[in-house]
């Protein structure tokens, strides 16, 4: 028989769990020629998700655990449970149910017929609309400056075959986004749609401050465009610079005008040096990041682990 693993990050999911779990043992029935493997990573969660999954872990030995030691994000979450997976494939869904685990069940028909990577992509999403145009531009944006390809309304739930499990197990980047690493290996893909459902229990924890910083990790890691803005701002500033300083002298040889006063020159100053500061900031995060990869820590810490 073949394994299937499906790995779960959960951090604040307690309310989710009890919901997520009959779900997701009920595959089961559909897929009577695979052992399931449920792999959970508790990514520092605070509340009881995890002595409920300890509880449940009691009663079906299918299930595992993984505990972090802290919250390191989902994205190392995912990465710790990709390492002990043990599956023929390997899904990844989130806690809160707004990706249908029921699609494990056609993205496994995919898997079967030789495709290394099946994503499952969204038609729709029923989120709020503030939500659903900041999605749209951040896609918009990876399309355009990072990966061109890419989904157009991305994806966070996935199958992938043992050979991309071990392949991203031997990546260790940190601060990456490991379904943009998913779709950059660049296997044969296959996919199926859906519309996103909204979330019916408890809230998210995936914050502004988040995003904002998966944004970050997505551009760095895949894109130029960074640097190349920086080069850019550069170039037009300086032609800007040297044709208005040329303009100035040639007014003034021909009388047309006086030396400038102060103001101007304040106010040019002022935007120069804000841009200086912008690009010292896209160099900083470069920076940054060489350096949490330089000191070789972990991307994640294990406390314990339950199960097989």
């Amino acid at each position: 028989m073949k394994t299937f693993s499906i790995i779960v990050p959960i951090y604040f999911n307690e309310l989710n769990i009890p919901h997520l779990l009959p779900r997701l043992k009920k595959l089961q029935e559909a897929l009577l020629e695979y052992t399931l493997e449920f792999i959970f990573v508790d990514d520092g969660s605070q509340d009881n998700s995890f002595q409920l999954l300890v509880n449940e872990q009691k009663k079906d030995k299918r299930i595992k655990i993984i505990k972090l030691s802290k919250n390191f994000g989902s994205m190392a979450a995912i990465q710790a449970g990709l390492r002990y997976a043990k599956g023929d494939c390997a899904g990844i869904i989130a806690a809160d149910l707004q990706d249908p685990p029921e699609l494990f069940l056609e993205m496994i028909q995919e898997w079967e017929q030789g495709k290394k990577v099946v994503l499952a992509l969204r038609e729709g999403r029923k989120d709020a609309a503030l939500q659903n145009i900041f999605s749209g531009a951040y896609y918009y944006l990876l399309r355009k400056f990072a990966i061109e390809d890419y989904p157009r309304g991305g994806f966070d739930l996935v199958v992938i075959d043992r050979q991309i499990v071990e392949e991203l197990s031997r990546i260790t980047e940190k601060n990456t986004n490991i379904m943009s690493l998913i779709f950059w290996l660049g296997y044969d893909r296959g996919s199926v749609s859906y519309v996103r459902q909204q979330r019916e229990a408890g809230t998210s924890k995936w914050t502004v401050a988040k995003k904002i910083k998966l944004f970050i990790d997505t551009f760095i890691n895949f894109s130029y465009a960074p640097i190349r803005f920086i080069s850019g701002i550069g170039l037009v500033t300086a032609v800007m610079s040297f044709s208005y300083g040329l303009l100035v002298i040639l007014l003034r040889c021909f009388g047309t005008i006086s030396l400038p006063g102060w103001t101007i020159l304040v106010v040019i100053l002022t935007f120069l040096l804000g841009l200086i500061m912008i690009m010292l900031g896209i160099i900083g995060e470069y920076l940054w990041r060489i350096l949490d990869e330089s000191r070789k820590r972990p991307p994640y810490i294990i406390d314990k682990i339950i199960g097989d």
